[in-house]
């Protein structure tokens, strides 16, 4: 324990185990806050869960942070509810039976660009005569246009594009532009400031009511890590693919380091024929292909992820590290303490686990930390060839599911950059601390 103390103590005087220690504190602190934030069962039922969850997003928009690196300001959506500061809505009761409702919602549009779609979600409960709307769109110029008048139902859904009425109102634009236009403008292009629109309701008899209503229009840009085709936010990916990377990888690499070094150890210890079978074993799955015999597991039997972490142990357990091991412990076993220790009576399974593997756990930090960016990448290969955990959002899936719809060839860069970035910062940060740390360990590295 003293040798650790004092190998750590030295490892504070490099500065990429600095670094490299900060940044896997950073990846820790997101793997520990994902969970939190989005419980698994709710991120599944994101994930999987389709438009219906996601229908306040825009489809396939980058993310908010596009804006800082584009000339023209890109419309960032947005979604309001009665309970946002900027809805204001009244109740006034009818003589003859019923509510007028006037419902207004305000908000600010400095972009350059149109936004890609108007929408407005509506509830309402009533016993026999549907509620009568109309809506009123308020330009920061003053100027007033009608949007539509219809009687809805109980949950009724407007879309601003699809109605071909308006269209015409609008000299033949779309509405997601006529509405934003500059009228003194030669060129099409949207007028800044203010807009209001106003939802002027009547209900006819009493107890009718509208019980809710949501105005949300789709912009450009769209939260920290934008949308795929599904409108899904990218962040519940990008969040939950932390942990998911990080167990996977230390799980994966923590379990073969020290099983490997205790079948290297018990076969040194006892020899003979243990031996070479481990030996033996050992020589056949160097040479068996193991992506391939992965990739067979995942599409003949199961492509969950604890199927994969434990095939992947499995198949990683008899390495070539065993043989490194073997050299090692052969020149420990041969040790005054260890004839020290056979001579007062010791047990085998007290000297394997007491003597020998001690001695070399220095040896085997620096390759644990080695390990796990290596099943970090390992998982997001499988991912991305179709093989992943069918139910977990991973960085691995979103670059499948951006290779599957031409993200690149669509100019929907960040789909792939994302998690490519971070799987490059996690590789990175491990790395750097694991160099550093085989430096320390090893003295033979010391003055490289």
């Amino acid at each position: 324990m003293q040798a650790l103390k004092s190998a750590f103590r030295q490892l504070a005087g490099y500065p990429s185990a600095l670094l490299g220690g900060i940044l896997i504190l950073i990846l820790l602190g997101v793997g520990i806050y994902a969970p939190i934030a989005i419980p698994y069962n709710e991120a599944i039922a994101l994930w999987r869960g389709g438009e219906e969850h996601w229908r306040q997003n825009p489809r396939n928009v980058p993310p908010l942070w596009y804006n800082w690196f584009t000339k023209e300001a890109l419309p960032i959506s947005f979604q309001y509810t009665e309970a946002d500061e900027n809805v204001t809505r009244t109740d006034t009761p009818r003589e003859n039976g019923g509510t007028n409702t006037i419902i207004t919602y305000t908000f600010d549009f400095q972009a350059d660009k149109f936004p890609q779609e108007l929408i407005v979600y509506l509830k309402s409960d009533y016993a026999t005569k549907k509620p009568f709307i109309s809506f009123t769109w308020i330009t920061p110029d003053g100027r007033e246009v009608r949007v539509t008048d219809l009687g809805i139902t109980q949950s009724e859904t407007y879309r601003f594009g699809q109605d071909t009425k308006l269209q015409r109102r609008l000299g033949g634009l779309p509405a997601n532009q006529g509405l934003f236009a500059d009228p003194n403008s030669e060129e099409v292009k949207p007028l800044k400031g203010t807009y209001t629109l106003v939802m002027d309701a009547l209900t006819f008899e009493d107890g009718d009511t509208i019980v809710s209503s949501e105005f949300v229009m789709h912009g450009l840009v769209s939260g920290w890590f934008g949308t795929d085709h599904f409108r899904r936010d990218l962040g519940v990916a990008m969040l939950w693919g932390t942990p998911v990377a990080l167990a996977f990888g230390t799980l994966a690499s923590f379990g073969t380091s020290v099983v490997t070094m205790i079948i290297a150890a018990i076969g040194v210890w006892f020899g003979s024929w243990l031996d070479e079978l481990i030996q033996r074993i050992t020589e056949v799955n160097l040479v068996l292909p193991f992506l391939n015999i992965l990739i067979m597991v995942g599409v003949f039997y199961s492509r969950s992820i604890w199927t994969m972490l434990g095939v992947t142990i499995l198949l990683s357990i008899f390495n070539a590290s065993i043989k490194s091991y073997r050299a090692i412990f052969l020149q420990v076993k041969e040790s005054p303490y260890i004839e020290a220790a056979r001579a007062y009576g010791a047990s085998n399974m007290r000297i394997v686990f007491q003597y020998l593997i001690p001695r070399i756990i220095p040896l085997l930090i620096p390759g644990l930390v080695l390990g796990i960016p290596a099943f970090v990448f390992l998982e997001a290969t499988l991912a991305v060839l179709g093989l992943g955990d069918p139910v977990l959002p991973t960085w691995g899936k979103m670059i499948n599911d951006a290779n599957n719809n031409a993200a690149l060839y669509n100019g929907f860069y960040y789909w792939i950059l994302q998690p490519a970035v971070l799987l490059m910062f996690t590789g990175l940060s491990f790395a750097m601390v694991g160099f550093a740390m085989d430096r320390v360990f090893n003295p033979r590295l010391r003055g490289v």
